[in-house]
C-alpha cells in the first residue's frame, strides 16, 4: 500500500462512488486510475475504451492486454468519424470529448454504472482543453483533478504500484498531429501512425509527427536530439517517410513539447 495522504483521499473518494466505469485508454492516468479503482472496489470496476480512427491502435491492444492480465471488466467500442471531428476547428476536443462520452455514458449505464470517472489531471489546466467544458457539461467525474493530483504524482503511485505506465509517454489522439483548421483525411491519420510506429522501432519513444499538408515536422524528446543527428540516420528517416507518402521531413529543433499546434491558437 502506498503511504501518501493524496492517494489514500483517491481511494476514499473512489470508494465513496460504490461502483465506477473508468473511461480507460491505456495511458499513464487512465491506467492508475483503473488500479486505484480495483483496489478501492474490487470487482465493481467496469473499464471502458473507445476505439477510433484518431486513435492509434497499440493504444487500443496495450489498454486491451492489460485489463486481461489484471482480470478486469472491460468493454471497448468501435466509433466512425464524425462529421464535426473533420472539420478539425479549434475546438475539436469539445466535440470528441461530447461524442464519445455521451456513448460511454449510454453504455455503462446498460450495465448498471451510474458513476463514469476519467483520469484528466490538475496539470491539464495548464494547457489549451476544450474537452474539459464537455467532461463538466456531462458530469463526468474527474478524480485527479478534483483531488488536484499531478502527472508527476501519478507517475509516482504508478511506480510504486509496478505499473508499465509508470515512465509511458503521452500518447494524445492522432489529430493533435493536425493543424486546426485542416480538413482530416483517414489516409493522412494512417500515414501519421505509420511514421511514428517507425520512430518509436528506431527508439525515439514520445515522438510527435506533425503534418502540414505534404510535409512532416519531426519532434522527438529533446534528449534525444543528439541521437538522430547523423547523416545516415537523417537519410533513412527522410526515405521510410517518403515512402509512406510524405513530400518533405523536417526536424524540429525545439524537440517534443504538449500541443504544438496550439502555438497558432
Amino acid at each position: 500500500m502506498i503511504e501518501d495522504i493524496k492517494f489514500n483521499n483517491l481511494l476514499a473518494y473512489l470508494r465513496s462512488l460504490g461502483s465506477v466505469a473508468v473511461a480507460f485508454s491505456g495511458g499513464v492516468d487512465s491506467t492508475l486510475l483503473l488500479i486505484a479503482s480495483q483496489m478501492a472496489l474490487n470487482d465493481k470496476v467496469l473499464a471502458i475504451s473507445m476505439k477510433t480512427p484518431y486513435i492509434p491502435a497499440f493504444e487500443i491492444e496495450e489498454a486491451v492486454n492489460f485489463t486481461r492480465k489484471h482480470n478486469i471488466r472491460h468493454k471497448l467500442f468501435d466509433i466512425p468519424f464524425f462529421h464535426q471531428l473533420r472539420e478539425n476547428r479549434k475546438d475539436r476536443c469539445y466535440w470528441c470529448k461530447t461524442h464519445l462520452f455521451k456513448h460511454m455514458l449510454a453504455e455503462t449505464r446498460k450495465d448498471g454504472f451510474t458513476n463514469l470517472i476519467d483520469g484528466t489531471n490538475f496539470d491539464d489546466l495548464k494547457d489549451y482543453r476544450p474537452g474539459l467544458e464537455a467532461l463538466k457539461e456531462l458530469q463526468i467525474k474527474s478524480p485527479f483533478l478534483e483531488l488536484e493530483i499531478t502527472k508527476a504524482e501519478i507517475r509516482q503511485y504508478s511506480q510504486e504500484l509496478g505499473l508499465p505506465t509508470w515512465e509511458k509517454p503521452a500518447y494524445a489522439c492522432l489529430l493533435t498531429r493536425i493543424p486546426y483548421g485542416q480538413k482530416v483525411k483517414n489516409v493522412e491519420l494512417r500515414r501519421i501512425e505509420t511514421a511514428e510506429k517507425y520512430l518509436r522501432n528506431q527508439g525515439f519513444v514520445g515522438s510527435r509527427v506533425r503534418i502540414h499538408g505534404n510535409l512532416a515536422r519531426i519532434e522527438i524528446p529533446k534528449s534525444t536530439i543528439t541521437q538522430i543527428l547523423t547523416t545516415e540516420l537523417f537519410e533513412k528517416i527522410s526515405r521510410e517517410f517518403k515512402d509512406i507518402g510524405f513530400k518533405y521531413v523536417t526536424l524540429d529543433m525545439e524537440g517534443y513539447r504538449t500541443g504544438s499546434h496550439n502555438e497558432s491558437l
